[in-house]
């Protein structure tokens, strides 16, 4: 008897074919995927690359052009001398430094108060109802340009400081203090409103477990554990008032003179440089001055980021 010997099922064509297109398509995505994800780690590193060559070139460039202030004036003339007359070679930025920093000291002491009183109210205090009104409305306000904010303080704070003070000139330090603190009060509320929400509801339940009103609760327990973030929300809103310019241009009064009084015109480092920048020759002491005070200001912001980067380790939420 002939012996039958059973064959293997022989797989049709089609199904063949089908199985080898769905891995050839397997590798294709593989491959695909692979490139891609390469592209897109080479575009972020050209991006960072091309970010720090550009902060470096205006870092040098200012810089470069700012020390060439000291082949023709002295450094402590230029840091520590009030006289600032161009016209007769005398170049001292003492007032507009001074000017700069006792702004934004009072800025920060106008504005830091409210906005740490709003920030609490929004996170602890108010219904959620006020709380989708207040945080659209403080996020449209980071938004509205100086010149809106510097244009209000022209028109109708300044005319209100006259009659309420009886002083002549209305334009001076307090004027541009009250305007540049209800710019950075949205930035710095907004942050500090964050900060505090991210602190873990436990915290809240352990204070009250141990028989902490709420004012005992928010000033003992929340406010220390957010105290990284408010501290940079403060921060962040010294820096924007540090370099700002049209607002303060159009309330400070614009005159090279030290500030004495709250209500005495004078200058800072951003107004005196836009104010002077466009009429002055570029190879020239008075132009060098100019980019040196730029300078400043860079170097201040840069101090200003340092201590951020410091006091918010990587990862940290609160």
């Amino acid at each position: 008897m002939e012996k039958v010997v059973e064959k293997a099922p022989v797989k049709p064509r089609s199904s063949l074919s089908l199985e080898q297109g769905k891995k050839t398509s397997w590798l294709d995505r593989t491959v695909r995927t692979r490139i891609s994800d390469r592209l897109f780690k080479l575009f972020c590193l050209g991006s960072g690359f091309i970010l720090c060559v550009v902060l470096f070139t205006i870092i040098y460039f200012v810089g470069k052009t700012g020390f060439l202030t000291f082949q023709e004036v002295p450094l402590t003339t230029f840091l520590f001398s009030s006289e600032w007359v161009p016209e007769n070679n005398q170049f001292g930025a003492f007032l507009f430094i001074f000017g700069t920093l006792v702004l934004t000291a009072l800025t920060l002491l106008i504005a830091t108060p409210l906005s740490l009183g709003i920030a609490i109210f929004l996170s602890e205090i108010a219904p959620a109802w006020v709380k989708r009104i207040l945080r659209p409305v403080l996020d449209l306000l980071v938004g509205i340009p100086s010149v809106v904010y510097g244009y209000l303080g022209l028109t109708v704070l300044i005319p209100f400081i006259r009659e309420v003070t009886g002083q002549e000139m209305g334009d001076g330090i307090l004027a541009a203090a009250l305007v540049l603190a209800i710019m950075v009060l949205p930035t710095i509320t907004r942050i500090s409103d964050d900060s505090i929400s991210f602190v873990p509801g436990k915290y809240r339940h352990a204070a009250y477990a141990l028989g902490a009103t709420r004012t005992q609760m928010i000033f003992g327990v929340v406010l220390p554990a957010a105290r990284k973030g408010i501290v940079t929300a403060i921060i962040l809103g010294m820096a924007r008032a540090l370099g700002e310019t049209m607002a303060v241009v159009m309330v400070i009064g614009n005159t090279a003179q030290l500030a004495t009084g709250l209500f005495v015109p004078t200058s800072v480092l951003t107004s005196n440089i836009v104010m002077q920048i466009s009429n002055v020759p570029f190879d020239s002491t008075w132009n060098y001055s100019l980019y040196m005070m730029a300078f400043l200001l860079l170097f201040l912001s840069l101090v200003l980021i340092a201590i951020i980067r410091l006091i918010r380790p990587k990862g940290e939420t609160a």
